[in-house]
Formats: structure tokens, sequence, C-alpha cells
């Protein structure tokens, strides 16, 4: 499915002229070598570009990074094997930097005989052309001796960076007349492209597995870049390198039956979406791509937008309204045929892709891929935002944000589990229960994490487990008097304990009963519950009037009523849970009946 859904969107990318021509491909430049007629060099220039990058503290940061070039075709296969206009220092130069050195010799011989390859396929290439770039080149390619050249300033003032950079060439004078640009060198290369891919192809004939044409096999697939820790020169979607993995007396990616044509339409559809972060996301440690079966992108925006809290092309005021819409709007899990086309002309019933990838070695692994319909996508979005609200307000809760809560704020080296944060966003997209490590986790924190109020976050994503895990809308928005789910009202127990103990003390308690009883309470109220209750007595005696004796008294009352005079004696995970919503929207209850006061007396 994946390798077939990549060909037709490479097909609707090139249809919108946003891949490369066949036989061309993206290379990654970081100096113009400007040459003298005979061939020598006038000098390196820096040809990088500069990005700005605005840090945490607000300052800006400069960084430099590689220009994008589209050349003949690049070959990344192991051992020698030069390209046509070569961009790697060790072939174009036959020198290893070492030590501050240049030096044309190593133990392989590496360095000599890929300079050699390199020189012997670029002058028969260049047969028969001429322009003065190419003049200037052809002298270069006969005149260079890398033995003579060890103390060339050009390439020593480069440093480090001379051996992992990328080159191209232009006569001196003349920078705007790049060697790969030339129109004869372009149109002997694409002459040399096609009969390259008859040849290749002449005993390799057979039905491919994606078009189910009679066409060329492919034997080495190219390689995809751009997967978060995956090598810089890339990996392979597609390999086969042990003899046991063959088939029928095929070697390497023949055993897979995928012609070059379409082998070479998903590797350039991957790189393309691996290169624009409007197709791209990081989920933990995993790279996600995903795309529209539509040229415009704008699903994409609305997708990552909705995800983000916001983009540069969309804000986040704007994602949350077309949430809500959403949200409001949609019937029994499913949006209504037009009411997306309502919304930015988004077309809802355009099929929506997802993949997650890790690298493997020098294999990416794909750890899920997803079709959905676009409008069920956004539901399942919508609807995750619905289940995490704990306030009728509403706000959206980006996945960074939700990621930053799952660890302590006062920890600098915790990392969430990469394999439950992406279970955890799969079942976002699936609209499915998420998994019980996530629920773990947040009470986990809760708990340890005593002395801190517990978040919005952390409430709306435990009521979300809880109320998926039970397939039901156990637990409302905000405080629910009706709700006699013993843990929940134990948890709303104890926030009124802990205001009337902050009543009592008049405040600025260096420890209060949340610091010493939270973690014991919430796990075991048999055993903690008593010795609140006999304290909070103390707590009513201190109180300043009657009429808080009598307010504090009755709500006691009211909720030990509903837990029937019984404590529980161990609550389970889930039953964590219900405490932990029922302890936060007690206390949110107080708030809110604070500023109703406020707001009556114009305060």
């Amino acid at each position: 499915m994946l390798i077939k859904a990549l060909c037709d969107y490479y097909d609707i990318l090139s249809e919108a002229g946003k891949v490369l021509p066949e036989g061309y491909s993206n290379v990654k430049i970081h100096y113009l070598v400007t040459l003298n007629e005979d061939g020598s060099i006038a000098e390196i220039v820096d040809k990088q570009e500069t990005e700005y990058q605005t840090m945490k503290n607000g300052k800006t940061k400069e960084k430099k990074v590689p220009r994008n070039e589209v050349m003949p075709e690049r070959t990344e296969k192991s051992g020698i094997d030069s390209n046509i206009i070569e961009h790697r220092s060790r072939y174009l130069f036959g020198l290893n930097y070492v030590d501050e050195r240049l030096n044309p010799d190593d133990s392989t011989g590496k360095a000599k005989k890929s300079h050699e390859a390199f020189v012997k396929a670029n002058l028969e290439f260049l047969e028969g052309l001429e322009s003065p770039v190419i003049d200037a080149y052809r002298n270069f390619l006969r005149n260079w001796r890398p033995e003579d050249e060890t103390e060339n300033r050009a390439i020593l003032g480069l440093g480090k960076k001379y051996e992992s950079a990328g080159y191209m060439f232009c006569l001196s004078g003349e920078p705007d007349k790049l060697l790969h640009q030339d129109t004869e060198v372009k149109a002997r290369w694409e002459e040399v492209y096609r009969k390259r891919g008859k040849s290749a192809g002449e005993d390799t004939v057979a039905q491919c597995a994606i078009s189910g044409e009679q066409a060329a096999i492919s034997r080495i697939h190219s390689k995809i870049k751009g997967v978060y820790g995956g090598l810089a020169t890339g990996s392979v979607l597609i390999g086969y390198n042990n003899p046991s993995e063959n088939s029928y007396g095929n070697d390497q990616a023949y055993n897979s039956n995928i012609s070059e044509n379409a082998m070479r339409k998903y590797t350039e559809a991957l790189n393309y979406l691996l290169s624009d972060s409007r197709h791209k996301m990081m989920v933990d440690e995993m790279t996600v791509v995903f795309w529209a079966m539509d040229p415009s992108e704008k699903c994409e925006d609305f997708f990552m937008a909705a995800l983000n809290g916001g983009t540069e092309r969309m804000d986040a005021k704007e994602t949350e309204e077309m949430l809500k819409k959403l949200w409001e709007r949609a019937s029994e899990g499913t949006i209504r045929d037009t009411q997306l086309q309502d919304m930015e002309a988004l077309d809802e019933n355009v099929d929506f892709y997802m993949v997650g990838m890790k690298p493997n070695s020098s294999r990416l692994s794909i750890k899920f891929i997803e079709r959905k319909r676009y409008g069920d996508i956004l539901w399942n979005i919508a609807k995750f935002q619905r289940d995490i609200q704990v306030s009728e307000k509403g706000r959206l809760v980006p996945l960074y944000r939700i990621k930053n809560e799952l660890v302590s704020s006062k920890s600098a080296n915790e990392k969430v589990s990469p394999a439950m944060f992406s279970r955890f966003f799969q079942s976002v997209m699936d609209g499915t229960a998420h998994p019980a490590a996530l629920l773990e986790t947040l009470v986990r924190r809760v708990k340890t994490d005593k002395d801190i109020d517990i978040s919005s976050v952390r409430a709306g994503l435990i009521k979300s487990c809880i109320n998926r895990m039970k397939k039901k809308e156990e637990i409302k928005v905000a405080l629910d008097r009706e709700n006699h789910n013993q843990a929940y009202l134990c948890g709303r127990l104890f926030a009124v304990l802990e205001r009337l103990q902050d009543r009592a003390s008049g405040g600025g308690l260096n420890a209060t009963i949340k610091d010493r009883y939270f973690a014991s309470a919430s796990s075991k109220p048999a055993l903690v519950f008593p010795k609140l209750i006999r304290l909070s007595q103390t707590h009513l005696g201190k109180l300043g009037s009657d009429g808080e004796r009598i307010y504090f008294n009755k709500m006691i009352g009211e909720i030990i009523d509903g837990i029937d005079g019984r404590f529980p004696d161990t609550l389970l995970l889930a039953d964590q849970g219900e405490f932990a919503i029922g302890y936060y929207q007690q206390n949110q209850d107080f708030f809110r009946k604070k500023d109703d006061v406020k707001e009556e007396k114009g305060i």
C-alpha cells in the first residue's frame, strides 16, 4: 500500500511541478569552485545560506546551511562509483584531510582510486562537448595532480569542512554560469540517462509489483534522507543484503520486483515529504510524514496546526475555532459532507496518509501506516481535543505541551517512553482508547509532583484515558455532583479537607495535607481518610465564623454520605485517575466560585 500510495502522490506532485524531472536529484552544495581557463582553481567561494533561529531566550541565532542544487542523478552506492559532474571532495580532488594536512595517500588507496574513476568517467562524458566552462572543467580533469596540491591554500582554508562539503563549478568571472546548468551538459546527461535505463533493464524485465506492467526491475533502490537518527547519507526503504533473503535466484532488490520507474517515483516522493516541514513532524524519536492526495497542501496545513497549536500559516486562535466547529457540528463520529467545504474549502473525502518511520542500521523501519478519509482524521483530532477539556471555555492543547506534561518539570533528564507516546499518537488518530501506560504515567506524575498543582492538561488527559477506557463519558468537563464513583468522591473530599486546612491556618503553611498524604490517600483511602477526618475537626474549630463551619461541615457530610461511610481499602490505576480528577475539579469549583463573587462585586 505504501509504495503504491507514494507513486500515486509522485504523479500528483509531478503534475504540479513540485518534484524533480527524471534523471536529476537535489544535492547539498556548500562551495563554488571557480576555475581559470587552464583548469586551475582561482578560488573556492562559500555558497551556504544563512538561516535565523529564535532561541528559547528570545535571541536570534544564525546558522549556515548548504543550498540545494538540481544536478544529474546522484549515486550513493558503497565502494567507488563516480557521478557525472561529481560533488564529493575525495573524487574531485583525490585528497584526504588528516591532522590539518592534505594527503593523497591512505592505507586503502581509496582517494587515489576515487579520483581516477572520476576523471575517467567525466572525460568520457564530456567528449565532443564545448563551451568556456566545459573547456575549463576538462582542463581541470586533465591537469589536476593530487600529489602536487597538498599545500593548496584554497582547499586548506576550508579546514575540517573540506571532506564533508559538496562542490559545484563555474568559470572564473562568470559565477552564474554553472557547469551542471550548461545546456550541452544537460542535453548529454539526459541522453546518457535514457540509454543507461534501457541497458540496465535488458536482463531484468519482469512484471512490476506496483504498476503491473512489464518493465526493467530496480536492483538497488535510492536512499531516503531526513529521517531522525538515520545515516547522513540516507537509508534504504527496500534492500536485500543477505543471501538468505534471496529467492528464485534473484539478488538484492530484484527480489522486490519493483521497476526502476516505480522506485524512482516512491523515493522521490518520500524524500520530498521528508524535506518539507509542512509534511513532517517528530513524535518523540519517530519521524512521521503525512500527505493528502491533493496538491494544494491545505489539508496538511490544518492537520499540522491542529496538532501543534497553530503554524506560521495558521495561528492558534483560527485553528481552535475550526476545531470547535468540528466537534460542535459533528454527529455520531462522522462529519457531514459539506462541513469542511465551508471551512477553508477543505476536501473531507480526500485520502490522507500517515507513516511513522525509524532508522534500523542502513534501512528504514516502518512503525505504522495509516490511511484514512481526511474528514475522519480531523474528527478524531477534534474529538480528542474535546475529550481533554476541563473547562467550558476550551483551549487547543498541542502535542508538545502534552509531551512536556508527561515528565517532571524539575527533571532535565527524564524522557517520555517513545513506544508509549507513539501508541498514544495513534490512538488520537484512530479515535481509540489510549495506552494504559499513558494513564499510569499521568497518575505517577500527579502523585510524585504532589507539591505542584495538577495542571489542566494532566487532568484532561486522565479524563480522556478513563472515558475512552470505559467507552462512555463517565467524567464530565466540570465538577459533577451526580458522579457517585467512590474514587471520584474521595478525590473531592481530599480537596475539601485541604481547603478547610488552608482556611483554618490562614494560608502560608510549609506543608499541607496534600504534601504529606495525597499519594497514600489516592492509593489506600481507608488507611488515610479516618486520620484526615479527625484532623479536620481541629481545623473546623479554628475557623473564624459559624457560617464557614456550617459550609465545610455540610460539604464534608454530603460527600461522605455518597461514599456510604466506608472508604475503599485500595484504589486501582483507573480509580486513582478518578481520584485525581475529583480532586482537580473540586478545587477548580472553589476557584470558580471565588471568581463569581469577584465578578458580582465588580472586582
